[in-house]
C-alpha cells in the first residue's frame, strides 16, 4: 500500500499496545481511513497499570495515556463491539450483532487469553484470570468477600496478584508448581531471593504445588481448592495465573493459517492477502535465533506495530524486535533482563559474573561468551539499569571487560542509590582477574 496511491479502509481488530501502536503510526504516516475495533474498552489503556488501580494507586481513568477526544481529532474511528468471525473472501469482519464492517487490510491485534487447563471447579464464580478490564471489575466487586485467596502459577502474573490482594489485607495462598519461583527464567540465587522476600511480605507460599480440583458451594461460588499434593486450601477467590494463549478460536474457519497464533512471516504477513497480524496473537514462522515464536510481551507488541505501520504506508520494513529485554517487580524488588542469562547456564556457552548483597534484596548477574568473552546478557534484582546502555552493547560486539568498566554509568540515578560497584567488583576479584580467552 502505497500513500501515494488511493486511500485505504484500514481495520484494526484490538486496542491494546500493538493495535493502537499501529493505528497512531498509520495516521503520522498516511491519510488512510483508520478503524479500531475492540470488544473490551472503548478506549486504549495500559494494561499492565491494572494492578495499580485495585492497590489505589491509580484511578482507571489514569491508564489511559491519550484523552479521550485524541482520537478523533486524529481521524481514528473507534468501535466498541464483538466481532464473531471473518469473511476473508469479501474483506468483512462480521459482528456478533449481524452487521458487517468492510475493509481493504485488516491488522489482527486481537491478543491473548489466560489459560484454563480443564480443572473441575474452574468457571466457579471467584476464580479468574486478570488480563482483561472485566478481570479487575470483577475482582473489584467480589473484594469486599474475601478473606483468603489462593493465587495459582508462579510467573509474573501470579506475582502481581499476590502483591494485589495482599495489599487490601487478604490472606494469598501461592501454589507454585516449581520446586523454586520463576525458577525456569531466574539463576537459583535470584529465585531463592524472591522465595524468601515472598515469605517475608506474609505470603503463603507452597512450592512444588500444582492445583487438582476447585470446591464450590450451593450458590457456585468457590469455596476451597484441593491441590495434587492432597493438600486443601480454604479460599473464596482463586486467581489463575498460569499463563495466556493467542486469542484465535473464533478465526478458525476464516481460511487463516493457524498453529498456536496467527501464523505470519517476518513482515508480519499473514496467508492471505491484505490481513496481517501483530502482537500476543501472532506467531512467528521465522523467529529470530534464540527467540520464541510468540512473545506475549509489551514492547515486541510495541515494535510490531510500528513495523507493520511502515509496511502499510509503502515502505515494507521486516520486524527487528532487537535485544531481548524485560521488567517487573517482585512487591518492592525491581527485576530487569537484557539479552540472554541462563537459569542453569551451559560452561560451554556461557559463563556468568554474579554479585548478591549480604543483607539487601539486590543483586546483578552478567553473562559472557566463555571463548570470546562477548557480553550477552545481564539480570538485576534491586539495581535500575539504563535501557540505552544495554541496548547498544548488545547490538555491538561488546566485552564483558567493557561492559565491566562501565557499569557504573549503567546505573540508573546513581546520585539517589547506592553504589555498589566497590562490592561488586571486590566480589569479581579473582573471576575478573581471569578473564581472558580460552585457546
Amino acid at each position: 500500500m502505497d500513500e501515494k496511491g488511493p486511500n485505504k479502509s484500514i481495520v484494526i481488530l484490538g486496542n491494546g499496545i500493538s493495535g493502537i501502536t499501529t493505528a497512531r503510526h498509520l495516521r503520522k504516516n498516511s491519510s488512510h481511513s483508520i478503524t479500531v475495533i475492540s470488544e473490551e474498552s472503548p478506549y486504549f489503556f495500559s494494561r499492565t497499570a491494572l494492578m495499580y488501580v485495585y492497590m489505589g494507586h491509580l484511578q482507571f481513568d489514569h491508564t489511559q495515556p491519550y484523552e479521550n477526544d485524541f482520537w478523533e481529532q486524529n481521524k481514528i474511528d473507534l468501535v466498541q463491539k464483538r466481532v464473531q468471525r471473518l469473511n476473508t473472501q469479501e474483506q468483512t469482519v462480521v459482528f456478533d450483532d449481524g452487521n458487517t464492517l468492510a475493509f481493504d487490510a485488516l491488522v489482527l491485534a486481537c491478543g491473548s487469553l489466560p489459560n484454563k487447563f480443564g480443572w473441575p471447579g474452574q468457571e466457579l464464580k471467584g476464580v479468574q484470570g486478570l488480563y482483561h478490564k472485566k478481570d479487575l471489575e470483577n475482582l473489584e466487586t467480589l473484594s469486599d468477600s474475601i478473606a483468603t485467596a489462593t493465587v495459582v502459577g508462579g510467573g509474573l502474573i501470579g506475582v502481581e496478584l499476590a502483591e494485589m490482594l495482599h495489599s487490601r489485607g487478604k490472606k494469598v495462598h501461592f501454589l507454585i508448581r516449581e520446586s523454586s519461583f520463576w525458577n525456569k527464567v531466574l539463576p537459583p540465587e535470584e529465585s531463592a531471593m524472591i522465595n524468601l522476600h515472598l515469605l517475608a511480605q506474609g505470603i503463603d507460599l507452597h512450592l512444588s504445588t500444582t492445583l487438582d480440583t476447585i470446591e464450590g458451594d450451593a450458590t457456585d461460588r468457590v469455596v476451597r481448592v484441593h491441590s495434587t499434593q492432597k493438600e486443601t486450601f480454604d479460599c473464596e477467590w482463586v486467581g489463575l495465573a498460569v499463563g495466556v494463549s493467542p486469542n484465535i478460536d473464533f478465526l478458525k474457519d476464516s481460511g487463516l493459517a493457524l498453529g498456536k497464533g496467527i501464523q505470519v512471516n517476518r513482515y508480519l504477513e499473514t496467508n492471505l492477502p491484505n490481513i496481517y497480524a501483530v502482537g500476543d496473537c501472532a506467531e512467528q514462522l521465522e523467529p529470530q535465533a534464540g527467540r520464541k515464536a510468540i512473545e506475549a510481551v509489551w514492547y515486541t507488541g510495541r515494535i510490531m506495530g510500528e513495523t507493520l505501520a511502515q509496511t502499510l504506508t509503502g515502505n515494507k520494513t521486516a520486524y527487528q524486535p532487537g535485544p531481548w529485554f524485560n521488567s517487573a517487580k517482585f512487591f518492592d524488588i525491581e527485576y530487569q533482563t537484557y539479552g540472554k542469562v541462563s537459569a542453569l547456564a551451559n560452561p560451554e556457552k556461557e559463563s556468568q559474573l554474579y554479585w548478591g548483597h549480604s543483607k539487601k534484596n539486590c543483586s546483578i548477574r552478567l553473562s559472557y561468551h566463555p571463548y570470546t568473552l562477548t557480553f550477552m546478557g545481564v539480570i538485576s534484582l534491586g539495581i535500575r539499569l539504563r535501557h540505552d546502555y544495554f541496548d547498544r552493547w548488545l547490538q555491538t560486539t561488546t566485552s564483558i571487560n567493557e561492559v565491566i568498566q562501565d557499569l557504573t554509568q549503567s546505573f540508573f540515578d546513581p546520585e539517589f542509590t547506592p553504589n555498589y560497584m566497590t562490592d561488586i567488583l571486590n566480589e569479581w576479584e579473582t573471576q575478573l582477574s581471569t578473564l581472558a580467552p580460552n585457546p
